[in-house]
């Protein structure tokens, strides 16, 4: 596999521009005290920007390069990790976010067992994905799959479906072509 991401770490932000997150700062119901993870963060470019809302704002990351740039920011702790098995002891944060990023785990099964392992009981996890279903993200899906990215979408429904437990409570919000899945642990 090509390692795009560590390709694309140094221009990144130049061509994703950090922009305030206001709906999911509002889902993820911020401020709140406590730490905020960001799986998949990358360059931080969504965690810079929690960082007067949390305690503590943690971005886990598989791409080295990426995490160059995310540790360049103030107040970001950053952790070299897959997903699949994030490096943090069971119910450590307040709330856990993943940006646009659930499309490139290799196992988004495992990914989203660890998330919600490693969230709190009481606490808030907000994944944003584009939606599949939508002709310009199947787009993007086709591009990506020519450009050899182990990218793989799921809808909104199937994110959600990962967290059917007894101890959830899911709901889908949708917007144009992005999508949020939001799930409460239950305490």
């Amino acid at each position: 596999m090509l390692d795009h991401f560590g390709f694309l770490a140094p221009f990144y932000e130049k061509f994703i521009k950090p922009t305030v997150p206001n709906e999911l700062v509002r889902l993820a119901e911020l401020p709140t005290s406590g730490a905020l993870l960001d799986a998949g963060g990358g360059t931080g470019r969504i965690a810079q920007l929690m960082r007067d809302k949390v305690s503590d704002v943690v971005v886990a990351d598989l791409s080295f390069e990426m995490l160059l740039q995310a540790q360049s920011k103030p107040d970001l702790r950053v952790v070299c990790s897959h997903s699949e098995k994030l490096p943090f002891p069971p119910a450590y944060f307040e709330r856990v976010i993943m940006v646009d990023a659930l499309h490139h785990v290799c196992d988004q099964a495992y990914t989203a067992g660890e998330l919600w392992r490693v969230l709190k009981p009481g606490g808030r996890l907000v994944i944003e994905e584009p939606d599949v279903r939508t002709g310009i993200i199947k787009l993007v899906a086709l591009f990506e799959k020519l450009a050899l990215m182990r990218s793989h979408f799921l809808s909104p429904p199937q994110i959600a479906a990962l967290f059917e437990r007894d101890d959830a409570r899911v709901e889908i919000i949708i917007d144009g072509y992005k999508s949020w899945v939001v799930v409460d642990k239950l305490d």
